[in-house]
């Protein structure tokens, strides 16, 4: 059996799906924590930290196998995903230390920060979901 770009493009599609969507909807249940002591705050970092890697991964692959198959432009979108994942992985990630150190000092207005960027980036990973969802629909 021979695949040929279109399918390796759909596949790698797919995944990107998958990984979006399997922590889009993990990172929401972990609303409901306090945010207000240290362990709280290293795991939601290792968590978007294991999200950011997996996902920079397939959204590369992803771009790659678009662009094999000829779909310039989504292959430009994929590469958008990975590009945006990877300016939030640092972003994100450098807030998220910063602020679970203010945590660990007790720094009350740290907690709500550290929420408010918790919440924006579930509404970006929500955003990138769609894009996925929408470029299924060019198959």
């Amino acid at each position: 059996m021979h695949l040929g770009p279109q399918s390796f493009a759909l596949l790698f599609t797919v995944v990107l799906l998958a990984i979006t969507a399997y922590f889009l909807l993990g990172s929401v249940p972990l609303l409901v924590l306090k945010h207000d002591n240290p362990m709280d705050s290293r795991f939601i970092r290792s968590f978007y930290t294991t999200y950011f890697r997996i996902a920079i991964v397939a959204a590369v692959a992803t771009a790659i196998s678009y662009a094999l198959a000829g779909r310039i432009g989504l292959a430009l979108g994929a590469a958008a995903i990975a590009l945006l994942t990877w300016l939030l992985r640092r972003h994100l990630i450098t807030r998220m230390d910063l602020l679970g150190d203010q945590i660990q000092a007790n720094d009350l207005v740290a907690i709500p920060e550290f929420l408010k960027m918790h919440k924006s980036a579930i509404l970006i990973n929500t955003t990138q979901l769609f894009a996925i969802l929408l470029s299924l629909g060019s198959f």
